[in-house]
């Protein structure tokens, strides 16, 4: 039989995909692993599904590269907080969540060798989208407990030449918000090195004062090095949908082009229908993003609160809704001895009824002692997940 590409060796499945499967394959467990909601979106896009769900031409292919009302819709709300006028035409391209985004972006601006910076801990796909454009992940540390970086090692990692830098603000898994001196100094680089700024801006409305998003696209040197990859997903909890898109900077008018070469064989289009209804939830005001930002910070007061009150040492996120969870003194203790963070995960679903992802998954660094866990829960099942977690005390005595 042929050998399989070289390239799917390179890299495994998705780490967090997996724990969400055996947590499912456990009746009963919570899972905390996979950043998902657990209630419904707002009303207003549940309506607008329900109309969409009739007959009509919405059911076929819409443009391939978004829906004119959906690209309009996203120009209209991007280009004040850009601060320049976003053509929905030569600029937007709706894509299959933001993990798609990602994977178009990476493919169009990346030839085979060319370099790439990331930061780590990283969501797991940037590895894999580097691998699968035939680039090299250059790692840049952010080193907890504040997730801060070097500013000398960013630059040296620069000094290598690399066609891109990943940024993911707020940072999945750790939930870091990179400030506005921060994303001004990495645009620095990128004007010095010649190199794009991908960010992955998908919890953008996810951030707990005094901490706040900056869109990094509005900054000097935005309008020419910014690729913008977001998603709808979590903004409206509707995961589900997989609806993202990606905003090119409009002083490089062939990058639109070339993602929507890359999307239309990637992927043809994103789900019409979908498209259409999603629409209704660009109505929704400033009252609708505070009170997300209102219901988030009650969730991560009460999931904190529990794991202080277990004893379980932890981050504090600045934005997003995931926590990492220090493991070290269990790993300490004789029946740990020797475990990784991936037995200690599918342990955790099997004796406590709790899936977490296991941190090493994340880091390109040897680091063994963080899961990870989120909140994007009902406040019931949170504090069920707590009275669960309760259970490992017993473990540290």
């Amino acid at each position: 039989m042929p050998e399989l590409s070289k390239r799917v060796g390179e890299f495994t499945d998705s780490v967090i995909r997996r724990m969400t499967r055996i947590s499912d394959a456990t009746p009963g467990s919570i899972n905390l692993s996979q950043g998902f909601p657990d209630f419904d979106p707002p009303q207003v896009l549940l309506d607008a599904l329900r109309e969409m769900a009739g007959g009509g031409e919405q059911h076929q292919y819409s443009v391939t590269y978004g829906s004119e009302n959906l690209r309009r819709c996203i120009a209209e709300k991007y280009s004040p907080i850009h601060g320049y006028e976003i053509d929905p035409e030569t600029q937007v391209v709706v894509t299959c969540g933001g993990t798609e985004a990602m994977m178009a972006a990476m493919m169009t601006v990346c030839n085979p060798g060319d370099k790439v910076i990331v930061f780590s801990p990283f969501y797991e796909n940037y590895g894999a989208d580097a691998i699968l454009s035939g680039a090299e992940p250059i790692y840049v540390p952010l080193v907890p407990p504040t997730f801060n970086y070097d500013s000398k090692v960013l630059e040296d990692a620069f000094r290598q030449h690399p066609k891109a830098i990943i940024v993911c603000n707020p940072s999945n898994p750790c939930g870091k918000v990179f400030t506005r001196e921060e994303l001004t100094e990495i645009l620095g680089y990128a004007e010095k090195y010649d190199a794009f700024v991908i960010t992955d801006e998908v919890y953008e409305h996810i951030v707990f004062p005094p901490y706040e998003h900056v869109a990094a696209a509005s900054l000097p040197g935005g309008r020419s090095r910014v690729i913008t990859c977001n998603s709808l997903s979590k903004t409206f909890s509707i995961t589900g949908w997989r609806l993202g898109f990606l905003i090119a900077p409009p002083d490089v008018p062939d990058l639109a082009e070339g993602v929507k070469k890359v999307h239309d064989f990637l992927t043809v289009g994103a789900p019409a229908p979908l498209q259409e209804a999603v629409c209704a939830g660009f109505t929704l005001g400033k009252d609708y993003y505070d009170g997300l930002t209102e219901m988030y910070s009650r969730k991560r007061e009460i999931f904190c609160k529990g794991l202080d009150e277990i004893g379980l040492k932890h981050t504090t996120p600045q934005g997003s809704y995931f926590i990492m969870v220090d493991i070290s003194d269990f790993l300490a203790k004789e029946k740990f001895k020797g475990w990784s963070d991936q037995q200690f995960c599918e342990w955790m679903i099997g004796e406590v009824g709790v899936a977490a992802v296991p941190g090493s998954s994340f880091f390109r660094e040897p680091v063994n002692h963080l899961i990870r866990l989120h909140f994007a829960r009902s406040e019931e099942s949170l504090k069920d997940a707590i009275a669960r977690l309760g259970k490992l005390q017993k473990y540290l005595k």
